[in-house]
């Protein structure tokens, strides 16, 4: 019987938390760089909006960040169903 020693997060610093997330759950990463992606690509588009008021324009950047980042976690967790109810695998989940 392995047993993990004891951990406290405190002593963790931000470039190994982010490292732990990303082993956790890489879905999450994903969504969050998604999120970036689409906002970097709205801020380069800014410039080209035509008429289109600019309250409109950043309403629809932040459904589409939104939606960017809901799409990654949604995958993640048809992921992890699929993983543990379709492809039963032997080994039990942590």
């Amino acid at each position: 019987m392995d047993q993990q020693p004891i951990f406290e997060y405190k002593d963790e610093s931000q470039a190994e938390r982010i490292a732990r997330k990303s082993k956790d759950s890489p879905f999450m990463i994903l969504g969050i760089m998604g999120c970036i992606g689409v906002c970097g690509v709205g801020a380069y588009k800014y410039k080209n909006r035509g008429q289109m008021s600019t309250s409109v324009f950043l309403m629809q950047l932040r459904v589409a960040a939104q939606g960017t980042a809901v799409a990654a976690l949604t995958m993640g967790l048809a992921y992890s169903l699929a993983e543990r109810y379709l492809f039963k695998s032997d080994k039990k989940p942590e």
